[in-house]
């Protein structure tokens, strides 16, 4: 692993792919590019900045030294969280990529497997690149002003990000384990070769740093130059909402419930929720007024068939949607009310024109609808659905089908931005922590204004108790999050197992889920922590076999 990190390939990236700063492209050439350049000044530092926003969406070949054209960054690892935790379902075999053996659970339980390796690569490679913006950025020999504050709080938050994201994926749950004890990940303050890495360190001093990052972070953006506003592209950049956003995540998975709360609301405060038209738009743009941060993909510099939008929308004109239809669980759909419009981008009555759907019900001669009485009926629906949502001739159609997430261009191939964060999950995340500390009222005064906002009828006072307000925030965070990434770490939190077949199935099929169809909770379950890669255990000399997970 850190052997293996070269700075000097990020700053490359970086200032190859920034066009904005066409002095120092002109006169610097990207060959003759040391750490020292690109450390200089905020100005040049920006430029690694950009690289990591960029990294994060790019194919990791471009990014790491043997990465894979079958994984674009967050493309893969956003939807992945729930691909994993069953809820992203898949209603037939298509290509790979790793996408079906990832929902097989024939993936992240494999020390060889490509996931398991490209995901602790890329963000340790976030880590040494921050780690060199904040070495030199806090040594003394740069004047601190406010643009190389925000370049120095944009790195210390990017290193608390891939600190949590690999803790939560490679350590057991902070909330149903001993994180004094428990085996996290390797830290590192590096920012030159060869990157020794220290043995894994606990959970425990692993969430201490990424605190202490994150309060280093608003600290620096407090008396920084702020975020520009009014533009996709600024939205990759991140800013003191993101740190406190990323807090009230910490917060919520570490049970400090309090500052959940308060750095949720904080987070918030600038992203007013979205209304009907905006939530029903495709989730396609980080403009979108909820959205605190996500990547402003640039269509010139990204695999149109790794995208995230090719993996799991079903406007996306390629292999993987064409065959194979993703779709909600039914018991989630059946229990959100017909007055929440957000049940309205879930197709229910999709007729299943799939001859090769995993359920074995696809074509005329399999019908199970009797909205249908001819076939004539059931090809009408089809078209219908084609036309409505821009799909291809080649695109099938499946009952619980979902149009959350759609294209700009539907039925193209265009990648779309990614949202990483929206205003939504922090009213959801202050309601939860609010919950968990017996305030009743509180919780119910958070949840409100976004109940509201999706259905008309809502009335959080049905909701009485701590139980009902828990059960109902699950609900709520099912719902509402949806496609976006969050199953995975949620069901760690509440340690919750998931079973497909259970109070009259989801509508995955278990001859195509195997491993994932069902899973007992992550407590007594260590399937849900990933493997560490092997070639990490065999190259770093602080750690062996002993320190696989189980």
């Amino acid at each position: 692993m850190l052997r293996k990190i070269k700075l000097t390939l990020l700053v490359i990236l970086a200032i190859t792919i920034t066009s904005c700063e066409k002095e120092f492209l002109e006169t610097t050439p990207t060959d003759a590019i040391s750490a020292t350049d690109a450390l200089a000044t905020a100005d040049n530092m920006s430029l690694i900045l950009n690289g990591l926003h960029r990294g994060l969406y790019s194919q990791s070949q471009t990014v790491l030294p043997g990465g894979n054209t079958a994984r674009a960054g967050e493309h893969f690892w956003v939807p992945m969280g729930d691909n994993i935790a069953g809820g992203l379902i898949h209603s037939a075999s298509a290509n790979n990529l790793g996408w079906r053996t990832t929902a097989q659970w024939l993936d992240h339980t494999q020390p060889d497997a490509l996931t398991n390796e490209i995901l602790w690569y890329h963000r340790y490679h976030i880590i040494a690149s921050a780690n060199a913006i904040i070495n030199k950025g806090t040594d003394g020999s740069l004047v601190e002003d406010d643009r190389l504050r925000e370049i120095i709080g944009q790195a210390y938050t990017y290193r608390a990000y891939a600190y949590h994201s690999l803790v939560q994926h490679y350590a057991k749950g902070y909330l149903i384990g001993n994180p004094a004890s428990d085996p996290g990940v390797p830290i590192l303050f590096a920012s030159e070769a060869p990157f020794e890495s220290a043995p894994r360190s606990t959970v425990q001093q692993v969430y201490d740093l990424i605190n202490k990052d994150l309060d280093e972070a608003i600290s620096y953006f407090e008396n920084a130059t702020p975020r520009p506003t009014g533009s996709a592209d600024n939205k990759s950049q991140l800013n003191i909402d993101v740190a406190y956003g990323l807090k009230a995540r910490v917060a919520l998975a570490t049970g400090d419930w309090s500052t959940a709360a308060s750095a949720a609301a904080t987070a918030r405060t600038d992203y007013p929720i979205m209304d009907e038209t905006d939530w029903k738009s495709g989730f396609n743009t980080t403009l979108l007024p909820e959205v605190i941060w996500g990547s402003n993909v640039i269509t010139t510099e990204t695999t149109f068939f790794r995208s995230y939008f090719y993996l799991m929308s079903n406007t996306f004109n390629g292999s993987q949607i064409r065959n194979n239809p993703k779709i909600v669980d039914k018991r989630l759909y059946d229990a959100i009310p017909d007055t929440d419009y957000r049940k309205d981008v879930f197709l229910k009555d999709a007729p299943n024109s799939n001859s090769s759907a995993a359920n074995g019900e696809g074509g005329w001669a399999n019908n199970t609808n009797p909205l249908y009485t001819t076939e004539a009926e059931f090809d009408a629906a089809i078209a219908d659905i084609k036309s409505t949502y821009g799909l291809a001739s080649g695109h099938n159609t499946h009952p619980y089908m979902h149009f959350k997430m759609k294209q700009k261009s539907p039925g193209g191939i265009e990648p779309d931005d990614i949202i990483y964060m929206r205003s939504s999950e922090m009213y959801l995340i202050e309601a939860e922590a609010k919950a968990m500390m017996d305030d009743v009222s509180g919780a119910q005064a958070a949840l409100e204004p976004l109940g509201l906002a999706r259905d008309a009828a809502y009335d959080v006072t049905v909701f009485g108790t701590q139980a009902d307000l828990m059960e109902h925030i699950k609900f709520q965070r099912a719902i509402e999050l949806w496609g976006e990434g969050f199953s995975y770490t949620d069901k760690i939190r509440w340690d919750e197992g998931f079973d497909h077949g259970a109070d009259g199935g989801s509508g995955a099929t278990a001859t195509l889920y195997q491993d994932g169809f069902a899973q007992a909770k992550p407590s007594i379950n260590p399937a849900w922590v990933f493997k560490i890669p092997q070639k990490e255990i065999d190259a770093n000399p602080n750690l062996t076999s002993a320190d696989q997970n189980p």
